[in-house]
């Protein structure tokens, strides 16, 4: 199932990548529509689309169920990775400027996935995630391997109003010689919250310098909670 145009077609990107540049996250609302949400949901119990669950208490990660989808990854999922992710690298490139790291991403995703594939990294990122009462995850980066995209994506596919309370997604920045600062976020059903993956830069009196972000869910106190998380970088296992 395609996504509607008004999904990401419909976005100035110019306005995304700003924020993300001065927030490190960005909130795009109304990219996928009730159907579209309703379909991943439903494909939570088709074990044929994945290559893994994990369940979370097992490795201490939190309360909660992930599994990996396999390749080839359904359409919705892979027109979202593959829209997103162009858009994103001039951001990422210029962090990495800032930051006067030499290190630099292609400007589409087969070749970050070819970079990958010389690193051992071949195995789908792309994730669903099922929390119910009492569910939560804990602080952590997603990185999977030598190589890693700075930016990654995750859906909203209920309601935070009527389907579950609680399961705010959190962020932390930790600013050197400083404490850090939390950041929390509730967005709506349908969209999309790009973020910082590992660390992004910030603007200081003598230039940029860098600020390490971490990411969790708060614990669910009633219903259930989806999500679709978009990683652009492949995995080693």
């Amino acid at each position: 199932m395609e996504i509607k145009k008004d999904g990401l077609d419909g976005i100035i990107w110019q306005n995304v990548q700003n924020e993300i540049a001065q927030q490190g996250y960005s909130i795009l609302e109304n990219v996928l529509d009730d159907t579209h949400c309703s379909e991943l949901m439903d494909g939570f119990t088709d074990f044929t689309l994945y290559r893994k669950t994990v369940e979370m208490e097992r490795y201490r990660f939190g309360s909660g169920t992930y599994k990996y989808f396999r390749y080839p990854l359904p359409e919705t999922l892979q027109q979202l990775r593959e829209k997103t992710y162009p858009k994103l690298a001039p951001v990422a490139n210029q962090w990495m400027n800032n930051l006067k790291l030499n290190l630099s991403f292609p400007p589409n995703l087969s070749e970050l996935h070819h970079q990958c594939e010389l690193h051992g990294q071949s195995l789908a990122t792309p994730l669903i995630l099922k929390y119910g009462k009492g569910g939560y995850n804990t602080l952590h980066q997603d990185l999977y391997g030598e190589i890693y995209f700075p930016l990654q994506a995750v859906l909203f596919l209920n309601d935070p109003e009527a389907d579950y309370t609680g399961g705010e997604f959190v962020m932390t920045q930790q600013v050197p010689r400083a404490q850090s600062k939390a950041i929390v976020l509730r967005p709506k059903k349908g969209s999309m919250l790009i973020f910082t993956t590992n660390f992004r830069p910030m603007k200081g009196k003598n230039g940029h310098y860098r600020v390490t972000m971490k990411h969790g869910v708060s614990e669910v106190r009633s219903g259930e909670r989806y999500t679709l998380g978009i990683i652009f970088h492949d995995a080693t296992s």
